[in-house]
């Protein structure tokens, strides 16, 4: 299982901040249809819970390229902190606690890998998804808040794979 640093961390939240920066509609327009504006980030809010998710189950091909986008992001942040600013390296950022996905659990994120490649391959909005699933990958394991909804979102797979599986 691979933990996020304070690189990982920093990577996921300024991926998070370049795409509120291009998505952002200007006071006016999110005034004037709030709604609208805000289906808008949709598309990246499912990718980013995809994203947790993947990174959350540990085992299979799945987890492999979660982990290994989280080795890489951990690892261009940390440069970046060491290189950018003079930070330290390797610092772990992640949370104490860790919720695995149970069986039925991981059943649901290999069903959701499904639509997402599907969306993928057919949808307008592919570099939004890209981003949500980098950005959760990134921040799922940190100790804040993003960190925190992981756990929820955890739950709520196990729980729908128990129903989907319990009720099949």
């Amino acid at each position: 299982m691979q933990y996020v640093t304070i690189g990982g961390v920093t990577v996921g939240v300024c991926v998070a901040a370049y795409y509120l920066v291009g998505w952002w509609p200007g006071a006016n327009a999110l005034r004037k249809d709030p709604l609208r504006s805000l289906a808008t980030l949709l598309p990246f809010l499912a990718a980013w819970c995809y994203g947790a998710l993947a990174v959350l189950g540990v085992g299979g091909l799945v987890g492999w390229v979660a982990d290994t986008a989280l080795w890489i992001s951990n690892w261009l942040g940390d440069v970046a902190l060491v290189w950018g600013v003079g930070g330290q390296a390797g610092a772990h950022a992640s949370t104490s606690n860790y919720l695995p996905l149970t069986q039925a659990g991981t059943g649901v994120v290999l069903i959701l890998t499904a639509v997402m490649a599907a969306l993928l391959k057919k949808s307008g909005r592919a570099r939004d998804l890209k981003m949500g699933m980098w950005c959760g990958v990134c921040l799922a394991m940190s100790a804040g808040v993003a960190g925190f909804a992981a756990v929820p979102l955890a739950q709520s797979a196990n729980a729908v794979g128990g129903w989907v599986y319990g009720g099949l």
